[in-house]
């Protein structure tokens, strides 16, 4: 220890008491291996404190008065400046020394928040998401799907639903995605062109029936739209944007605030539609029996910015197979009395 080496030559008077009846007596004060030697005049050796458990009984006084232990009743009182410094210079060096119980445990504590923290941050919401949307029944997809269809109708107006033309929507539903619950519905106004709800709602703006001549171009929109469902449940992303708390909620009462719902409906008539890679739209198509390219043209009347979905059409130079006849057709473009 560099403070007692320094320190392992002085020497110095005091007055030794052995207990607190004895009397006083003059010793001699020096530096041994990790211990305070008490010494007589004759240099006899009286006692050995220990440097590691010496304590002081009066802070910044003098004479300094110095025990063996905190419990001990053996005193030592020095009045030699050099010795009250060397003392307490090596009492401060193996109090430094010691382990910090108080520290290691801060540390530990400050390590386990951390990573409980990081834990809530980044790993939980994922989680918790991920466990509500393999758990939740079809039931409650189909009501959150309503409520957040119910807010939408409230800005774009009530669906469209002239029996005539509901009916034939229906049957082109069942020829593009046969085998599924989905239903399509289309809304007068609010959306730009097409969106997804949970509960397999697909969502069409009244124009993409109005517009154009055949049924191709809609078509297109709802097998979009189906795929972007597949890509990315809708419960999920509506459950990311809403945050953990309104995804315990759903977990624990089946509901989710009317707030993420909201938002949720006002996200779906303003963000644009997500990207979709062109293979997995040309699957589709294929599968359909449907020519990408009109659903291309619909995007983009100019064609260049969809040029692999025009280029790679699975239909070129094939006869398309009606997908619903003219007869429903007509009605389906009048769904919303037009």
């Amino acid at each position: 220890m560099t403070a007692l080496i320094r320190y392992e030559r002085l020497e110095s008077p005091a007055l030794w008491r052995e207990a607190p009846e004895a009397q006083r007596r003059d010793v001699i004060l020096s530096f041994g291996d990790a211990s305070l030697v008490i010494s007589d005049s004759a240099e006899r050796v009286l006692t050995h404190w220990s440097l590691a458990a010496i304590a002081r009984t009066n802070p910044g006084m003098r004479p300094a008065i110095f025990t063996p232990d905190a419990d001990s009743g053996e005193t030592l009182e020095v009045d030699e400046p050099v010795m009250i410094e060397a003392i307490e210079a090596v009492r401060a060096a193996i109090a430094r020394g010691r382990p910090r119980p108080g520290r290691l445990r801060l540390a530990i504590l400050g390590v386990l928040l951390a990573g409980m923290t990081a834990l809530a941050l980044f790993w939980l919401p994922g989680a918790l998401v991920r466990h509500a949307v393999t758990v939740l029944p079809a039931t409650v997809r189909a009501e959150i799907g309503r409520d957040v269809l119910a807010r939408l109708t409230r800005v774009a107006g009530p669906a469209c639903a002239r029996p005539g033309g509901a009916a034939a929507l229906d049957r082109l539903t069942m020829r593009l995605l046969p085998g599924t619950s989905t239903k399509v519905i289309v809304l007068p106004g609010g959306m730009a062109r097409a969106a997804h709800l949970p509960g397999g709602l697909i969502l069409l703006n009244r124009a993409l029936v109005e517009d154009f001549e055949d049924p191709g171009a809609v078509a297109g929109f709802i097998l979009a739209e189906d795929a972007r469902a597949t890509q990315t449940d809708p419960l999920a992303a509506l459950l990311r944007a809403a945050g953990p708390l309104a995804t315990l909620r759903l977990l624990t009462s089946g509901t989710l605030p009317k707030g993420a719902l909201d938002a949720h409906a006002e996200a779906v008539m303003t963000h644009p539609p997500a990207p979709l890679p062109d293979e997995a739209l040309l699957a589709r198509f294929a599968k359909a029996g449907l020519s990408s390219a009109r659903y291309a043209y619909a995007l983009d009347v100019s064609g260049e910015t969809v040029l692999g979905l025009i280029e790679a059409d699975p239909m070129r130079g094939q006869i398309p197979v009606p997908l619903i006849s003219d007869g429903d057709w007509v009605r389906l473009q009048s769904i919303c009395g037009g």
